[in-house]
């Protein structure tokens, strides 16, 4: 927040012209502004590797990243990038609120996921890359590649073992994810990243429903909450990579491929960051104590995700079209028995 202030105070007129203006191509690097969803400490994991990497292999183009709300808010990232003003993005559909009928899908659409594996074969596999290039042609803005993060859990200050324990807890999680606990009595808020451990501290957040236990360690969540539900509402978290569509045209074939290798680091380096964490975290954690609601119980929560597709589903015609997708895919990881489903 210290350098978005920092440079709104001193950009001026000529320094947001500057901003917003195209890249410069020719005897200087191609310069990009990516800016991820994700605070310094996570950042570090999720996608700074990747651009390191991409900065390293070529001397053409340099990718400066920028940090959750560092340059503007997470909620105004795709307007920032459908300006210009932001080359790319890396963040879910949901909390840069994106004006497509994919919105409601980023993040963590509830249960839409069992592990991470899922979400790359859903977009690569069963047609969902399609839809969401679709989606983003429409609005001027390229979507690129999208992958899985964690699974969403609890992590809050008492302990929850039943569903009657989240009645009334304010939560700071994902638009949609928050949408669909609300009928479970949970109060979902908004805040930015950065002030979330503080609201927790304060009390004026009761917990924290974004992320799995990996994050929780690593931007320091685990510090300030006591206790980790290991029920789940996804498997995983569904995120994307976006650009500006007419930086994007500009690049010459070479350095959008690398872009891609780019960004299948980041997806491949997540994968086992996380699959790791999360089992080693629970195991040998010392911060938060595991809590569990009883699967019966839990039960309604998966069967009230069911109905909850099904309205989504009656809100358009695209929207019908992901669902049947993820019905679709479901039962055919049903079917297969273990190790897709149990």
């Amino acid at each position: 927040m210290t350098t978005r202030r920092k440079f709104l105070t001193t950009a001026g007129v000529a320094g947001a012209a500057a901003l917003a203006a195209p890249a410069v191509h020719g005897a200087t690097k191609i310069k990009w502004r990516l800016q991820t969803y994700a605070g310094p400490a996570l950042a570090e994991h999720i996608v700074k590797p990747s651009v390191d990497m991409f900065n390293a292999v070529q001397d053409e183009m340099e990718i400066e990243l920028f940090t959750a709300d560092q340059l503007v808010p997470t909620g105004e990232l795709f307007r920032s990038m459908q300006k210009g003003t932001v080359d790319m993005v890396q963040s879910d559909d949901d909390s840069m609120a994106s004006p497509t009928e994919v919105t409601v899908f980023g993040g963590y659409f509830p249960f839409a996921s069992r592990y991470s594996l899922d979400v790359p074969v859903l977009f690569n596999q069963y047609g969902l890359g399609d839809i969401w290039r679709s989606e983003y042609e429409k609005v001027g803005v390229r979507w690129l590649s999208a992958g899985a993060w964690d699974p969403c859990h609890f992590a809050t200050k008492d302990p929850i073992r039943s569903l009657a324990d989240l009645s009334g807890k304010r939560v700071f999680t994902f638009p949609t994810a928050g949408r669909f606990l609300t009928q479970f009595g949970v109060v979902p808020v908004n805040l930015p990243w950065e002030d979330i451990e503080v609201a927790v501290q304060t009390g004026e957040l009761d917990g924290i429903a974004w992320s799995g236990i990996t994050e929780d360690y690593t931007v320091g969540w685990a510090d300030v909450t006591n206790y980790f539900l290991t029920n789940n509402i996804s498997g995983a978290w569904a995120g994307s990579f976006y650009a500006n569509n007419e930086r994007y045209q500009e690049l010459p074939e070479r350095l959008q491929k690398l872009i891609d290798m780019m960004m299948d680091h980041s997806h491949y380096y997540r994968q086992w960051w996380y699959w790791g964490g999360e089992a080693d975290l629970r195991v040998n954690g010392p911060k938060m104590e595991l809590t569990s609601i009883p699967d019966a119980e839990w039960q309604q929560v998966e069967d009230a995700a069911v109905t909850f597709w099904d309205e989504i589903a009656a809100e358009s015609e695209t929207k019908a079209k992901v669902v049947q997708i993820f019905k679709d895919y479901n039962e055919v990881m049903n079917k297969a028995g273990k190790p897709y489903r149990y």
